[in-house]
Order: C-alpha cells, then structure tokens, then sequence
C-alpha cells in the first residue's frame, strides 16, 4: 500500500484524500490549523454561526454533476440542502434597477427579456455557448469521453468581455450577465470567457445554501476518508518536504515529527508549497514563475449578527453597484471604495423565517493592510482595529442604498481582511480565489498539478479553476496522474448508478 501525504485540508486536499483512499492508498492528512477545511470553514459568535467561504453550491439537484460527486465522495447524507429561489437565486442590483438570475435556461432568457425584449435570440445565443463551453470540459460534466478541447481553448483564451460584446447588443445586459462576477474576482479585458460560463452553467442548474454552513461538508469528508482508512492530524505545519536526488521522500513538520511518503499533494498556495521545497529538482526558472504570477484580489467582509426576529431571511444573493458596472471595482480609490458588494444570508435551519446572520463582502487590496503584515489574529492594535471599523462603516452605508434602516436591525458585526484570510487559508496576500486566471499571460498564467519532482502535485483552487466545482473537478486531474482519469469517471458512475 503506497503511502500518501496530502498537505492542506481544505476541499482539494480532503477530496483527493477520500479518492486516493477509495482506490487502496494509506492517506495522510496534514493541517497547520485547529479546524480543517480550508475556506469550509465556520465559526461562532455570541451563538451563532457564520461562513467564511464556500457562501452557496450549484450543481446538486438529482443526476446532475456536484450532486453525482457527493453521492461519490460519500457526503450526501451528511450536507443538508436549502434551495435558493429558482426565479432569482442571485439579483443584481445596477443602475437603480434589480435583475434576477433565474434557474435554467428557458427561464432564465425570460426573465432577462422582461427587462430586454430585443434581445431574446441574442440571449438563446449567449445561453447556448455558455452551455457548449461547459458541457467543452469532460471535467465539468463528467463526461470522460465527451469533449470538445478546441471549443475549450478558444475560450480559456477570449476575455468575457470580448465574447459578451459579440453577443448581445444592450450595453446595459452586457453590464447585467457580469453582476456575479465577485464569485470568480473577474477582471476586465483579462478574465477567460471559459471561466464566465463554467460559473453561470453551474448555478443556473440549481443553487442551494448548505444548511448549518459549509464545514457540514468537510466534516462528511472526513468522515469518508476515515472509513477508507485515511487520517486527519490538525496542528501539523509541514515546514519540509523532504526529497532525495530523484524525487520527494516525506515530509516535515513544525513540532519535528517525519511522514514518510511515496507521493506528496500539496494543497496550500503553490508560493507556499516551493517554500517548503530545498531541493534542486526545482529549477529557478519554475520558482521565478511561480512566485512572479498575479493572484486576485483580496476581500474585505462584515460578519453580522441581526436581532432576533427583525430581518425575513433572504433566499438569494444580492449583488449591490455603486457605479453603472460591475467591471473595475477592484480599481477604487479611498474616496471611491466600495465600488459594489455582495450579500448574503446564512441558512442557520431548514426553511427559515427570519435570519440570524449574514455576511457583506466587497474588494480589498492587500496593499491596505500591508502595514500590519507581520501581526496575528486578535493582535494587530487598535490602529487595525479602528481601520476596520472605518471600512465597516463605509461598507454598511452603501448597502443602506438598496436595504434601508438595515443598520437598526444589527445585534453586533465582525470583520475580517485580507490578513486575516490569509493567515487562515495561506493563500498568497489574501487572495480570494488565488492566481488569477489572465488570458493576456497565454498559458504562462496556469498553473499545473504536476512538478518537475514526479511524486509532488499539486490541488486546490489555484490547479485548474476556483470555486467549489472547480476545485473538485481539479482534484480529478490530480489524482488522474495517480491512478488514471478513466477509473474515476468509471467510478462515479458506477456508485451513481
């Protein structure tokens, strides 16, 4: 039985774990923190629950593609599902005007034409190559033999905005079908299409809220590795990965333990992962790439905790614009920030009335809290505190535009930086989706699971794409290189049979 030491339990690391450990490899997991599960992770305040990272899933009604995942990783009995409302699961809010994102296809073109009638066949249009570019990916739609890499190609190398000026001839719609766009930090003239339309033809199957938070899937992780025979240890830094003249041999930590490995995954941040690598296999070249490649912007989020009872539970997400696009909200000044945010509710039960807690997100640069770098958690001074407190008000401000006497409503709020996402997740400067997908670099801006040390790949968010769906399909490309992609597709649809 071959050894495996995966290092990181955020999803990537716990479901290459769980896939290695299904096909008869001893798996060991490894992580620096108390709590596993990377951006899966929860916390509680005063008693109530808030999320930090993975907010709403798509893709998981019945036979379709998370679902068909979950029902192979061994968590469907342990993730409880809220839908979000099929008629607008997400609403954008642009130019004094609300627009609603309507599950499937037929549904979500009529919903748009109320607002743009002119523009129905550019919609079928659009909606049509947002679905041959997903269903271009054998990993998206877990077809292994079913692909179309040209078609994939073509528009992991066309910027979103590029392909939209194409389609559809409303400047205004053009503006309204990017209002997600935080989900995947897109930038301008940068961003793929390809990655545009792996987003939007996932939520617009289904879009659900996880009840209780997102950690209920690390936990159905866990528990499927563990009865696979695999191991989870907390509180475990890997300072070390140890190779010899040919190839990586184990792995180091920060308390001087030694785990032997014949294949090491490294789920942190690939900065991270060279950091822990001495060896020459190596080259200079490959680490100047590495470390030179840009990553997303960082986030700034207010946790807050509402009064009981005082604000009806909203069951969909709301995408605020302070300006006439979502584009360019990363490129603020202190007079112009927020540029937008993004708001959501958390499902505390089943069906809820009222909610309990949300969370504010908007962009941040780490450049604004570079100041504090070398500080921890609950740490940092009262100058961080009172920065934060400033961003908070700015922030609750704009969101009172479309909601209000919201602040009325607020029992207490938390906040959180780029700092403090980085020191929980290791991404690089706080990133929130890590290295930025940018068509301008060619494919010198991707990131492969493979290394030039053979038994050392690579998964997680910043190998493949983002997101829930991109990091596990991700994973299906790293543990293809171990025990080949044709095995797991067969498997998948076997256990979904």
């Amino acid at each position: 039985m071959k050894k495996v030491v995966i290092i990181g339990s955020g999803l990537g690391g716990l479901t290459c774990g769980v896939i290695l450990a299904k096909n008869g490899y001893e798996v060991t997991i490894l992580e620096q923190a108390t709590q596993v599960g990377g951006c899966l992770q929860c916390f509680t305040r005063r008693g109530v629950r808030f999320e930090t990272g993975m907010h709403f899933i798509g893709s998981a009604d019945k036979g379709q593609t998370l679902d068909r995942f979950a029902h192979y990783l061994g968590t469907s009995e342990y993730v409880g599902l809220s839908r979000l409302d099929p008629t607008g699961y997400d609403v954008v809010s642009l130019q004094g005007e609300q627009f609603r994102f309507a599950n499937g296809k037929e549904a979500f073109i009529e919903e748009m034409a109320k607002s743009f009638p002119k523009e129905r066949e550019n919609l079928h249009r659009y909606f049509a190559l947002v679905e041959q570019v997903a269903n271009a990916s054998s990993l998206h739609s877990l077809r292994h033999t079913e692909n179309d890499s040209a078609l994939n190609t073509t528009f992991q190398l066309r910027s979103i905005n590029e392909v939209l000026d194409e389609v559809i001839g409303d400047p205004l719609l053009r503006q309204v079908l990017v209002g997600n766009l935080p989900l995947y930090a897109a930038e301008k003239d940068k961003t793929p299409f390809a990655t545009h339309a792996f987003i939007m033809d996932f939520y617009n199957q289904s879009a659900f809220r996880i009840i209780g938070g997102s950690d209920a899937m690390a936990k159905g992780l866990i528990a499927s590795l563990e009865k696979e025979g695999g191991k989870v240890f907390t509180r475990q830094r890997v300072t070390e990965i140890v190779c010899d003249e040919s190839k990586a041999v184990g792995v180091k930590t920060a308390t001087d333990d030694y785990y032997p490995a014949d294949i090491v995954i490294s789920d942190t941040h690939p900065a991270r992962t060279l950091e822990m690598v001495s060896s020459p296999l190596l080259r200079p070249a490959y680490r100047q790439r590495i470390t030179s490649l840009r990553n997303t912007i960082g986030g700034f989020s207010i946790y807050v905790h509402f009064k009981p009872g005082m604000v009806p539970y909203m069951n969909h997400n709301f995408y605020g614009y302070l300006q006439s696009t979502p584009w360019n909200c990363e490129k603020y000044d202190e007079l112009s920030w927020p540029k937008g945010y993004l708001y959501m509710h958390f499902c505390h039960e089943e069906n809820p009335r009222f909610a309990e807690s949300g969370v504010i997100l908007s962009y941040m640069h780490y450049n604004e809290v570079e100041r504090w770098e070398g500080t921890t958690v609950g740490h940092r001074g009262e100058e961080y505190e009172q920065f934060k407190q400033q961003k908070a008000e700015r922030l609750l401000e704009a969101v009172e535009h479309d909601f209000p006497g919201l602040r009325e409503k607020i029992a207490h709020i938390y906040t959180s930086t780029p700092l403090t996402y980085r020191d929980y997740t290791g991404t690089e400067r706080g990133s929130m989706y890590g290295i930025a997908k940018d068509i301008t670099m060619g494919p010198a801006a991707r990131v492969h699971h493979r290394t030039k040390i053979p038994n050392l790949l690579l998964t997680g968010q910043n190998v493949n794409s983002h997101g829930v769906l991109g990091v596990m399909v991700g994973t299906i490309v790293t543990c293809s290189e171990i025990i080949g992609s044709e095995t797991i597709f067969k498997q998948i649809k076997a256990c979904n049979e």
